[in-house]
């Protein structure tokens, strides 16, 4: 699924416009068919970090594949998204990133969150251009 979802995210021109990168930490139940019933984000660096992600997801439908004997399963992802670095220092990019992270408001929980039976799915990094 990592090849999926590195296929499958698509990064809006807003978070290419001001140079977001992050992590996005997310949980998320599949039922018998495969599909998406329920998405719960754990963390994420910045909101708009989440929009990609999610839409990732929901082309996932009918894809995941859970033992017979259960109803639903939950899985963790994390994914991590950046940006390609220039070849050559750029004074632009470098302001936008200390912008970027001067701003951030993280969503995370403020509480322990309890994880009962859930598999922990290999971290998805994506990477992306900004344009120069």
């Amino acid at each position: 699924m990592t090849k999926f979802f590195k296929d499958s995210v698509s990064i809006p021109q807003e978070i290419i416009k001001r140079r977001v990168t992050g992590v996005v930490m997310l949980k998320f139940t599949a039922d018998d068919k495969g599909d998406v019933s329920k998405t719960i984000i754990y963390y994420a660096d910045d909101a708009y970090l989440t929009i990609p992600v999610n839409a990732a997801l929901k082309k996932s439908a009918g894809k995941w594949v859970i033992d017979a004997k259960d109803k639903t399963h939950d899985f963790v992802v994390p994914f991590y998204i950046r940006y390609n670095l220039p070849e050559v220092d750029d004074a632009d990019l470098a302001k936008a990133a200390l912008t970027n992270y001067r701003n951030k408001k993280p969503i995370y929980s403020n509480n322990q969150i309890p994880l009962d039976m859930v598999t922990l799915l290999p971290a998805v990094t994506i990477n992306y251009d900004v344009v120069l």
